[in-house]
C-alpha cells in the first residue's frame, strides 16, 4: 500500500464501532507480549473468516477506546526485526499466516503499525501453537466450539485421490507392485499375515483401502499403476524427477521415474549418490564414518512429497542433488502452517489434500502413522548429529525441503554428541543458530539461560562452556572475538611499527584479526567504530577523508608521509 492508501485504511479502521470483532488497537507504545500478539493473529484471522472479511487488523500506536488517539509506538523499530516478526509468526501459527503484511506509517502524530492479518482459510481455523482464538466483542478467549465447527464445516475439501478412473481396470495395475504392496502390508498388519496369500487381488486391494469396492482409484494408479497407465491420470503428472548438478550448479545427468511409485522410492534412493562421510574429522569426541543421509529419511521425504502433492496444479515432484544437499519438491501449499507448530503439537494435522492416498501408504508401509513422520525425520537427523531438515514454505504454492549431507558447523554436532538433555525444539532453535537464521526472542532468551549461545541476536555463536568442554577454543576465539582493547593495542602497535598509514590498509589489517562469524558490513562497522573512539579520545589523529585519509598516534602528526 501507498501511504496514501495506508492512511485511508487507517481513517476507515478509526471509524468502525468499538466492539469490532475483526479489528483491535493497541497502544503498544514501546513492546508487546509475542504470546498475545499470537493469540490476537489467531483470534483476527477467525473472526474475519467468521464475519465474512478477507483480512483482519491489529493497529499499534492507537489508544483501544474511543475517541481513539495516535500516539505512536517503536515496536519493533526496524524492517529487519518486523520481517523476523513475521517469521517467528508462521512457524507458530497454522493456516495463511505466513503472508501476514506489517505496514508502517509514519502519521504526523507517531508512527502506527498496521498489521494485514488473512482470514482463515475455508475449513481451516487458524490456531496459535495448536490452540485456537476468538473474539466476543473486545474480549479475547478461546473460539468457542460453535464457531470452531462453522469454519471446519464451510467447504468439504474434495479428495482427489479417492477419485476412481474411467476406464481403468485391475489389468492397468503392475503385478511386481502388487506383489511388493503384499509384502509391505504384511509387515505393517503382523495380525492379518496369515490371510493376505488367501485374499485375491480384489480383496486385497479393498482391505489396504487402496481401491474402493473394486474400483480403482487415482490412488491404486499412482501407487500401483503400470507405466504406460499413467496417462489415464492427466492432467495429473504422476512423475519424480531427478537431477545431478555439480557444484557449480550445473546439470549432471536426470532421470524419470513413473508408476507404480511405490516402487520408484527404492530406485529414486538408488540413483543417489549417497557418499559415505567422515563426521568431525579434527574433533576430540568421537570421529566416525557415516553415509551423507540416512535412507529412511530419504524415503520418508519422497513418500511425503507423493501423499500430498497436489495434483490438481499438474506438476511433478522433484529430486535435485549436489554434492553437499538433497532439495524435494512438490506442488501444493504446507497445510498444518508450519512445521514447528506440527512438532509441538505432536498430533496429526486437521485437514489433509489427499487423505484416501496419505491412508493407502500408511496401509502400505510407505509413511510412518498420519502426523508423526515429520517428527520422527527431525529425530532421526538429530541422532546423526547432522543438520536438521529446513522446510521452505515462501512459496505458497509449493512446499520444499533440503536435507544437508555435511557438517555445517562442528561445534553444533559436539553440542548434540555431548548433550542429552536437549529438548527437540532445543536441537531445531540450535539447527537455526548454526545456519544463521534468526530465532525468535523467547527462544533466544531460553538458549542464553541453559548457556548454550552466546552474542548479539544477530550474530549468536556456540557459547565458551561447550567450546571448553569440546577443546574447541579457538574455534569459539574465532567467533566471538577479543575484547575492544585488544583491538585497539593492535592499531597502536601497527602505527608504532609502520607510522602514519592510508585507513584502507589499517582497514584490511583489522578485518583479518575480527572474529570469522561477523559478516563484512559487520566488521566496516565495528572498524568504524572504533576509530572513532579513539580519536574522539585522544589516541588517534587522522589527514584526509575515506578510504585514503592518512592516521597517525596523536601528536605525530607532524609527517603525515606514507611511503
Amino acid at each position: 500500500m501507498t501511504p496514501d492508501e495506508l492512511r485511508a485504511k487507517l481513517d476507515e479502521l478509526l471509524a468502525l464501532p468499538a466492539e469490532t470483532e475483526w479489528v483491535e488497537f493497541k497502544e503498544a507504545k514501546t513492546g508487546y507480549d509475542l504470546e498475545k500478539l499470537g493469540e490476537y493473529f489467531s483470534a483476527l484471522s477467525n473472526e474475519a473468516n467468521l464475519k465474512g472479511k478477507p483480512q483482519g487488523w491489529l493497529v499499534f500506536g492507537v489508544t483501544n477506546l474511543p475517541p481513539r488517539r495516535i500516539v505512536g509506538t517503536t515496536f519493533k523499530n526496524s524492517r529487519t526485526a518486523l520481517d523476523a516478526l513475521k517469521k517467528t509468526v508462521a512457524d507458530q501459527t497454522s493456516g495463511r499466516l505466513t503472508f501476514v503484511e506489517i505496514h508502517e506509517l509514519a502519521h504526523p502524530n507517531g508512527r502506527v503499525l498496521l498489521f494485514e492479518i488473512p482470514a482463515a482459510l475455508r475449513g481451516q481455523p487458524t490456531s496459535w501453537k495448536g490452540h485456537y482464538y476468538g473474539r466476543d466483542g473486545e474480549s479475547l478467549g478461546p473460539l468457542n466450539l460453535e464457531e470452531l465447527e462453522r469454519i471446519r464445516g464451510q467447504a468439504v475439501r474434495e479428495d482427489w485421490s479417492i477419485q476412481t478412473v474411467a476406464g481403468a481396470t485391475l489389468a492397468d495395475l503392475d503385478p511386481q507392485a502388487l506383489a511388493f504392496a503384499r509384502t509391505q502390508y504384511k509387515e505393517k498388519h503382523p495380525p492379518h499375515a496369515a490371510e493376505v496369500d488367501g485374499w485375491d487381488d480384489a480383496t486385497f486391494l479393498n482391505k489396504a483401502k487402496v481401491c474402493v469396492n473394486g474400483a480403482v482409484t487415482r490412488a491404486a494408479l499412482l501407487l500401483l499403476g503400470k507405466a504406460e497407465a499413467a496417462p489415464k491420470l492427466s492432467p495429473a503428472q504422476a512423475r519424480i524427477t531427478w537431477v545431478l548438478r555439480d557444484e557449480h550448479g550445473q546439470d549432471k545427468d536426470y532421470r524419470h521415474f513413473d508408476p507404480p511409485l511405490i516402487l520408484a522410492s527404492d530406485q529414486v534412493l538408488a540413483a543417489i549418490r549417497n557418499l559415505t562421510v567422515r563426521q568431525l574429522p579434527s574433533g576430540t569426541l568421537f570421529p566416525h564414518e557415516l553415509t551423507q543421509y540416512d535412507p529412511w529419511v530419504i524415503r520418508e521425504t519422497l513418500h511425503n512429497c507423493i501423499a500430498h502433492q497436489d495434483y490438481a496444479q499438474g506438476g511433478r515432484i522433484n529430486v535435485v542433488e549436489t554434492p553437499e544437499s538433497l532439495l524435494f519438491t512438490n506442488r501444493g501449499s504446507f497445510l498444518p502452517g508450519s512445521v514447528e507448530a506440527m512438532i509441538q503439537r505432536d498430533a496429526p494435522p486437521d485437514v489433509y489434500r489427499n487423505a484416501f492416498l496419505a491412508q493407502a501408504m500408511v496401509n502400505l508401509n510407505m509413511i510412518d502413522t498420519i502426523g508423526s513422520g515429520i517428527k520422527r525425520m527431525f529425530n532421526r537427523q538429530r541422532e546423526r548429529s547432522f543438520p536438521m531438515p529446513d522446510y521452505d514454505l515462501t512459496d505458497p504454492g509449493q512446499v520444499a525441503v533440503r536435507l544437508t549431507g555435511h557438517v555445517l558447523d562442528e561445534n553444533y554436532t559436539r553440542l548434540l554428541l555431548s548433550d542429552a538433555d536437549l529438548t527437540l525444539m532445543d536441537v531445531i532453535a540450535l539447527d537455526k543458530v548454526q545456519k544463521r537464521i534468526a530465532v525468535d526472542d523467547e527462544t533466544l532468551k531460553r538458549l542464553r539461560s541453559r548457556k548454550l549461545v552466546e552474542g548479539r541476536k544477530f550474530n549468536v555463536f556456540v557459547s565458551s562452556r561447550i567450546a571448553i568442554a569440546t577443546d574447541t577454543k579457538a574455534e569459539y576465539i574465532k567467533n566471538r572475538g577479543l575484547d575492544k582493547e585488544h583491538y585497539k593495542a593492535l592499531v597502536i602497535s601497527y602505527l608504532e611499527k609502520f607510522g602514519p598509514s592510508k585507513r584502507e590498509d589499517l582497514d584490511k589489517f583489522l578485518r583479518e584479526k575480527l572474529p570469522d562469524a561477523l559478516s563484512l558490513e559487520q566488521k566496516t562497522n565495528r572498524i568504524r567504530n572504533l576509530f572513532q573512539e579513539m580519536r574522539r579520545k585522544g589516541v588517534l589523529d587522522c589527514e584526509g577523508r575515506g578510504p585514503g585519509a592518512v592516521w597517525v598516534l596523536a601528536g605525530q602528526q607532524g609527517n603525515l608521509g606514507v611511503s
